[in-house]
């Protein structure tokens, strides 16, 4: 039996991740009540109890619960921005590469992906790792999601029944474009320059549609249906999958798979004005679904144990 402790159970990602294991009987989650939650030194022997440690707390708090870790046998699955870019962690996305797959089953600490760097990196990691899109390349990105991915405080905004009609219709943001996320996006693709990030929150719970615009002058001799073929051999599921066609009488809905675990990506446009669209749920595989993942490749069991597909 697998111990597991989900050291911020009680945020957005935490909740997710104990529901997805809460019908699992090869798991023993270990709890802390309420008012031990916090407590430090409850904390650290829990952490050095487990097998597998999910941490869905702040960078700093993150951080601090690594530094807790005594036991060299403790897995860590840290959610937080605090070690993606960081080389001697393990990076939660094995559908990138071979490598990537086989360091996550052999690490002890694995940064799990952010939930608008997933789609990102999705979508761009294949055209660099094939030569196709130049590394120089000045891209854009625009992401949509659901108000969950702001956790607790903008849930109960948006649900509130008082609430701001501000809300009422999609708002960006990101305005300084100094995102968390672009390091990751940078590190992971190997991409010179980072995009010009335009995030944007809708009023839906989970979901998210990341959109990256190509131009030839971007690209190295290559077409629309050059970047289909690659898609196609690096992403054939079971939980990230190429989708010939996204079109829904015009439109692409982003929170078409909400509440689930996996991922679409696609391509559409023409070779003039290519756009490349990955969907997926910002809480699935942009975040507690991810994580989930990486624990059943450390455990090697079937990567889709307990997921939704």
């Amino acid at each position: 039996m697998t111990k597991v402790f989900i050291d911020g159970s009680a945020g957005t990602t935490g909740l997710r991740i104990a529901e997805r294991l809460s019908f699992r009987k090869d798991i023993e989650l270990i709890t802390l009540t309420e008012e031990n939650r916090k407590d430090i030194n409850a904390r650290k022997e829990a952490i050095n109890q487990a097998d597998i440690v999910f941490l869905c707390l702040p960078d700093v708090a993150s951080i601090e619960s690594v530094s807790l870790c005594d036991n060299e046998n403790t897995v860590i699955i840290d959610t937080s921005t605090a070690h993606r870019t960081n080389s001697d962690w393990a990076y939660g996305f094995p559908e990138l590469s071979r490598k990537f797959e086989e360091k996550i089953k052999t690490s002890k600490r694995i940064a799990n992906p952010g939930c608008h760097a997933s789609g990102f990196i999705a979508l761009i990691y294949p055209l660099i790792e094939s030569g196709i899109l130049k590394d120089d390349a000045l891209l854009s990105c625009v992401s949509l999601t659901g108000y969950s991915g702001g956790g607790k405080k903008m849930i109960a905004e948006y649900e509130a029944e008082d609430r701001d009609e501000l809300l009422d219709a999609p708002r960006q943001y990101g305005l300084s474009q100094s995102h968390k996320h672009l390091p990751e996006m940078m590190a992971v693709t190997g991409i010179k320059n980072a995009p010009a990030f335009m995030p944007i929150v809708g009023d839906f719970y989970s979901g998210m549609e990341v959109t990256i615009p190509l131009f030839p002058e971007m690209l190295n001799n290559a077409s629309v249906e050059d970047i289909k073929k690659i898609y196609k051999e690096k992403y054939n599921g079971p939980i990230v999958t190429f989708v010939d066609n996204f079109d829904e009488s015009g439109f692409v809905s982003a929170n078409k798979l909400k509440l689930k675990d996996s991922m679409e990506v696609s391509v559409s446009g023409n070779d003039d004005r290519i756009l490349l669209i990955a969907r997926y749920d910002n809480l699935g595989k942009g975040a507690s679904g991810a994580a989930v993942e990486c624990m059943n490749i450390v455990l090697g069991c079937d990567i889709t144990t307990g997921l939704e597909i």
